[in-house]
């Protein structure tokens, strides 16, 4: 048997598949994204009658450490973090285990060519961004008709 803490094997990254077969040792297979997909930004999407309401986990992160991005109608969700400094200098043991999360993350959305950057707005509190996103108003489609002269 394998060592376990909560439930996640110690030894996971050895025995990863490329080839998306099933473990031998148990681990599952997502094939959305990945057997790593605690570390994807969870994101819940909410539909009033004039927005898209973001509600991202960002647990760890500091406001300075979010940014967001529309280009050609995508927002871009970014997040980026590295540990204490010092912390990773300590000269009083060595790491048998590392699980606080440490690097870059981010998520697009597609909202459309109709909205602006100005109309988004974002709020981070408690490890959570909040983000309004309007919707943009439908484009009626109009009769090209050209006159023959």
């Amino acid at each position: 048997m394998l060592p376990a803490i909560f439930n996640e094997n110690l030894f996971d990254n050895f025995f990863d598949d490329d080839f998306m077969m099933p473990s031998v040792f148990g681990g599952k297979n997502d094939p959305l994204y990945g057997k790593h997909a605690k570390n994807v930004m969870k994101t819940d999407v909410r539909e009033t009658d004039n927005s898209y309401e973001l509600d991202i986990d960002l647990p760890g992160f500091k406001k300075e450490d979010v940014s967001l991005k529309l280009d050609n109608g995508y927002l871009t969700i970014s997040a980026s973090k590295g540990l204490e400094k010092d912390e990773k200098e300590k000269k009083d043991g060595k790491y048998i285990r590392r699980e606080r999360y440490e690097g870059q993350c981010s998520r697009s959305f597609y909202v459309g060519d109709g909205v602006q950057a100005k109309d988004v707005n974002a709020k981070f509190e408690d490890g959570i961004l909040k983000v309004s996103v309007p919707k943009a108003a439908p484009q009626v489609e109009t009769d090209n008709v050209i006159a023959i002269e």
